[in-house]
């Protein structure tokens, strides 16, 4: 019988160890981090280019879909959150050996290799808790910065979506479905 995620131990994502690299300090979020969780998401989803929220953000929201994911981290300089990501199952069943993940970065921090980091450590502890792969189903055509991220970290365009967002300022636009691989041998033919 195949071994599927759910049936895996899966390993501690930080094993109480918090990740440095140059002022930021990347660790697992905790509880106290959610109301800055919230406030980043929230502000993230108000600039309306890039995550599809447009109500329904709230504690709840943090507590269910965040803190309570498969793996959930902040980035954060001098106590400030300026980023996190979650990652989790993408589909039950036969489709749990892949995983999906979101990633925010505070608007004033961006370009600065936060994301980068948080992709990296996600695609990590993802590999460390048995997934085969990680798919990104909605990575919308005009947010350039993350297509780029993804691409130079081995994602690849598994799909175009049309008219899949609506953008704030440009109406309807296309969005991607980001595809890597997290073993080398994780797709048996």
């Amino acid at each position: 019988m195949p071994h599927t995620i759910a049936s895996r131990r899966r390993r501690p994502l930080f094993r109480g160890k918090a990740c440095r690299m140059n002022g930021i300090e990347l660790r697992a979020a905790a509880p106290d981090d959610a109301p800055a969780m919230l406030a980043l998401l929230q502000s993230a989803a108000r600039e309306g280019d890039t995550l599809p929220f447009l109500d329904g953000l709230d504690a709840d929201f943090i507590a269910s879909q965040w803190l309570q994911a498969t793996g959930c981290a902040v980035a954060c300089r001098g106590g400030a959150v300026l980023g996190m990501y979650r990652y989790g199952t993408a589909m039950p069943g036969r489709g749990s050996h892949i995983c999906t993940g979101t990633f925010v970065v505070s608007r004033h921090a961006r370009g600065q290799g936060i994301g980068r980091a948080l992709v990296a450590h996600c695609i990590d502890a993802a590999t460390a808790a048995g997934y085969q792969a990680m798919q990104f189903n909605q990575v919308v055509s005009t947010n350039t910065a993350a297509l780029s991220l993804y691409r130079s970290l081995g994602f690849t365009e598994a799909g175009c979506i049309p008219d899949a967002f609506r953008h704030d300022r440009l109406g309807y636009v296309p969005a991607y479905i980001m595809y890597r691989r997290l073993f080398q041998d994780a797709v048996q033919a």
